[in-house]
């Protein structure tokens, strides 16, 4: 009881600091989305879902990217088409979740996302104290035609007004989508705990949420008004509830309602303003930056698999170097990697540092040439730091052992899992990249040459490239494998039979360098870093 009376006295703040206001409606003359930047598939879902009947909107992330210029990488729409009704409308479509229903329309491999308008949030003695009210916006992940005018057809403004308005009644006239969903409840009363739309564990936590309701409602489940705009396929008009344009137009990211409330129902959120500070360049309005360092600490009761999903997104979606600077800017590094924060505060201008902020770079310039990208390089980059401190903390004459290096990546790695749940295979190819290091480093003779073979071989490549460009590892080395690779077999081997069978040194003097670049002289110890 306890509990609940807690999360309706959550709920009730957050209703009372959000007022409703109707949406004002931006005509197609007053804004500059055009149909040639929208993706031709979505244009398609969204006429046929007109066409059928139902209202249909684009939503979210992408209508906000439209206006600033960004193409956006998803075109995700709402409509009052429940997701049966969708999938009966559209043959390549297939629906998804269990919590939270959604149906997915296939053209090959671009993927359309489709949303019913759902209701503010769960009944008031159904809101679990640690459950999030979900945000129904983009969640841009990497990713491993019809000719439109620009000229839309003339519209009068009583059209305009009219079917801005008809989200009321429903369009041609249909059934609203509110009392479809209720009349299946017809004749069982209203909704209870045994609703199949709504389900709840024994902790009260929820397992399913498909509680529909109008564009009214569904605005104020997404989380900044930057991204609470719809784009009507009816009129090409924008939809504003929440003066997302204003906010959009003045670079300025903003929650939905009183911050510290919104964070506490969803500590994610935080992380969802720091990456979109570090994707558009906007600022942080008054409290929802400034509530940030009080309540960062929330993030440590969301599940590791939800962290590290969201640890993707920052790092791996063409921002990662500026959302390293936004997450240490506002103490969010130290609740997602503490070891990795802590290194970097202790070393901020040192070698690791700068290998972790170039790393970073070369990431966001593999993801804007459309390459691909792997967790696999980026959690190599991140621990690099915490990895070498447990090497250097051994004898320095173990420093190059394999199973030296081996131990350390996974203690690293078993720390860094106290927050973020790094799946196995990315903490094994950590192991493989760093474990190749010393061998890619000392090449010797033809045995060099079945490095090439190696599954992970281009990992701790890219790797060693790397660390030759910070100084962390010899450039002529690098340089030997860049060659080799560019080679001929009969170049390969003349070029392996002349490193002979003594390991290669690694540059002028014949010292090889530990973790942190300083130069080991023989067996005896290095020199202080500095």
């Amino acid at each position: 009881m306890r509990r609940f009376s807690h999360a309706k006295r959550n709920f009730q703040v957050l209703n009372d600091s959000i007022s409703r206001p109707s949406a004002r409606v931006i005509p197609r003359a007053e804004h500059s989305i055009s149909r040639s930047a929208i993706s031709p598939n979505a244009l398609r879902v969204l006429y046929r879902l007109r066409e059928a009947g139902y209202e249909a909107f684009l939503v979210g992330g992408c209508v906000r990217d439209l206006l600033i210029g960004i193409t956006p990488k998803d075109f995700d729409i709402a409509t009052s088409a429940l997701p049966e009704e969708v999938k009966r409308t559209f043959r390549n479509c297939r629906l998804i979740g269990r919590r939270f229903r959604l149906a997915h329309v296939f053209f090959g491999r671009d993927i359309i996302e489709v949303a019913t308008f759902r209701a503010m949030s769960a009944p008031v003695d159904e809101i679990p104290l640690e459950s999030a009210v979900p945000d129904l916006d983009d969640d841009e992940l990497p990713e491993v035609d019809d000719d439109l005018d620009d000229d839309l057809d003339a519209t009068d403004e009583s059209t305009v007004l009219a079917e801005a308005g008809s989200h009321r009644t429903g369009i041609h006239g249909h059934t609203p989508l509110v009392e479809r969903d209720r009349s299946r409840h017809a004749g069982a009363g209203a909704p209870d705990e045994d609703d199949e739309d709504r389900v709840t564990d024994e902790h009260g936590r929820i397992l399913r949420d498909n509680a529909y309701g109008t564009i009214d409602d569904d605005v104020w489940r997404r989380d900044f008004t930057a991204n609470a705009l719809y784009y009507n396929i009816a009129d090409f008009s924008i939809w504003d509830y929440a003066g997302g344009v204003e906010d959009i137009a003045a670079r300025r990211l903003k929650l939905i309602g009183d911050p510290v409330t919104r964070y506490r129902e969803d500590p994610v959120r935080m992380l969802r303003a720091a990456r979109f500070e570090a994707k558009l360049g906007f600022t942080l309005d008054g409290e929802t930056g400034t509530a940030i360092r009080d309540l960062k600490e929330l993030l440590g009761s969301v599940p590791p698999a939800r962290l590290f999903d969201e640890t993707l997104k920052l790092f791996l979606t063409g921002h990662g170097a500026m959302s390293l600077v936004v997450l240490q800017r506002h103490g969010l590094l130290g609740e997602l990697l503490p070891t990795v924060a802590a290194y970097l505060d202790k070393h901020p201008d040192g070698a690791v540092a700068r290998l972790v902020r170039q790393g970073l770079a070369n990431t966001d310039q593999r993801v804007a040439a459309g390459k691909p990208v792997t967790p696999t390089f980026l959690f190599a980059l991140l621990l690099y730091g915490p990895i070498a401190e447990i090497i250097e903390k051994q004898p320095q004459e173990k420093w190059h052992d394999i199973g030296t290096i081996v131990d350390a990546v996974d203690r690293a790695a078993r720390n860094a899992q106290g927050r973020i749940a790094i799946p196995k295979r990315f903490s094994l190819g950590v192991r493989e990249m760093f474990a190749a290091q010393p061998r890619l480093e000392q090449p010797r003779g033809r045995r060099a040459l079945r490095m090439l073979e190696q599954p992970r071989f281009r990992a701790g490549f890219d790797l060693l490239l790397l660390r030759a460009e910070i100084g962390l590892a010899a450039k002529d080395i690098a340089e030997w494998w860049t060659r080799v690779q560019e080679a001929s077999q009969t170049d390969r081997d003349r070029m392996a039979d002349a490193l002979g069978g003594q390991p290669r040194q690694a540059g002028e003097g014949g010292g090889r360098r530990g973790p942190r670049g300083r130069r080991r002289r023989g067996r005896g110890r290095a020199p202080a870093a500095s």
